[in-house]
């Protein structure tokens, strides 16, 4: 089974997705629209998992580092129920701390330029989020 792993900003949505067998995510887009306009992120992504027939999808859901959900995860959660109002797409929530720390190092370290960095960000990050996620079911 594939999935779509996503990393929801105010302006950006990072996407990954997995190979046919769930277990590898790479990176796939960054779709950018206007600020907090969520319902062209929705279309943008219902169209997504119909060409790439995904029933499933992982959205990071950001929490403070003490564990407490903020307005960001809030945003999050009413995302989630839109694309499940609008489609038959299951929406996991997947904790998403330290993504982005973690895909700046690993980029820093692969030598990716500044510029590079900053326009990939969101996919990359996108990929930690759906590969932690199919980590866990694994197993």
């Amino acid at each position: 089974m594939k999935y779509i792993g996503l990393d929801l900003g105010s302006k950006t949505l990072g996407v990954s997705i997995s190979d046919e067998l769930g277990f590898l995510a790479r990176s796939y887009d960054t779709f950018r629209f206007s600020e907090d306009d969520y319902d062209s992120a929705v279309d943008y992504l219902i169209n997504i998992c119909q060409k790439e027939k995904v029933t499933e999808v992982v959205l990071g859901y950001p929490k403070h580092m003490n564990g407490d959900s903020g307005i960001r995860a809030s945003i999050s959660v009413s995302f989630k129920e839109k694309i499940e109002s609008k489609s038959s797409i299951k929406v996991h929530l997947e904790d998403e701390r330290l993504t982005t720390v973690i895909v700046d190092r690993a980029m820093i370290e692969g030598n990716v330029r500044r510029k590079d960095r900053h326009n990939k960000k969101d996919e990359m990050a996108a990929v930690v989020i759906l590969q932690g996620f199919l980590d866990k079911k694994s197993f």
